[in-house]
């Protein structure tokens, strides 16, 4: 593994070597450009059906996923090819996380849940091959991801509880008088959600290969003498594979949570 980590910061190097060569005296790196949505096919103006790289790297990431969980596991057999041991890993990690997090009848929910845990760590993953798209990165690809978890979860409270679900809001615990204002917060807090679910993923992502680049950037400009920098980018890589699960884990993760409340609304 560390092998691993080594060429793959040796390969943004020499990438880099290309990108950040100065022509001038002075070193321009620009860690941001590397976000830029870009159409496939050229040109300027980009429309909601434009395809771009952000939808390339989304296809890809579907294409992987079926890969592994439908194709690898297709021909299942007692002693377990790669493939079908890294979907049965991924299955029972879910449905146990499901299970211990929101209650055995949340386990209906198991398929959602499971598709976004791997669609993130997917595109996360993917987004760390060198010259490749991190969509993950974009507050709009989380953003949706969000509101959906924002508006399963209310959807489902209403439906199973009705106007009971409202009782998430009353603090019934605290003294009378302070229960209305608790309300308030309670209500402000829950609105806030897919907010700080979005930008939890998306701004750690985005930091994590704005830094990379920023030390690709001077590995490629220092040249022979980038020996600290390629330590940098070896170290902040193999950082950014772990931040790349925990990441997904973590939003997944709030989502039981989440869902938890609209399974079992008291306060």
């Amino acid at each position: 593994m560390g092998k691993l980590f080594f060429y793959v910061a040796l390969a943004l190097v020499l990438v880099s070597g290309v990108l950040f060569a100065p022509e001038h005296a002075g070193l321009a790196i620009h860690p941001m450009d590397q976000f830029g949505v870009e159409s496939l096919f050229g040109g300027d103006h980009i429309a909601w059906y434009t395809p771009t790289n952000v939808t390339l790297w989304m296809l890809l990431a579907v294409v992987a996923i079926i890969a592994v969980l439908v194709l690898g596991s297709s021909n299942r057999g007692i002693v377990p090819s790669r493939a079908q041991s890294v979907a049965e890993l991924a299955y029972g990690f879910i449905y146990k996380m499901v299970e211990d997090v929101t209650g055995k009848d949340a386990v209906k929910f198991f398929p959602y849940i499971m598709t976004l845990f791997m669609f993130i760590v997917t595109a996360n993953f993917l987004g760390l091959i060198p010259m490749s798209f991190t969509t993950t990165s974009h507050f709009a690809v989380t953003a949706v991801l969000a509101v959906l978890v924002f508006v399963t979860v209310t959807i489902t409270g209403f439906v199973l509880h009705g106007a009971k679900f409202l009782g998430l809001f009353w603090v019934s615990s605290a003294p009378l008088a302070l229960r209305p204002i608790l309300a308030i917060i309670e209500l402000i807090s829950y609105f806030v959600r897919p907010v700080s679910h979005c930008i939890r993923l998306a701004g750690n992502v985005m930091a994590g290969h704005a830094v990379l680049k920023v030390f690709a950037g001077f590995a490629g400009a220092l040249g022979a003498g980038a020996f600290l920098p390629i330590f940098a980018i070896t170290a902040v890589y193999a950082l950014e594979v772990l931040v790349a699960f925990i990441q997904a884990y973590v939003f997944t993760i709030l989502t039981c949570v989440y869902l938890k409340d609209a399974l079992h609304p008291s306060h």
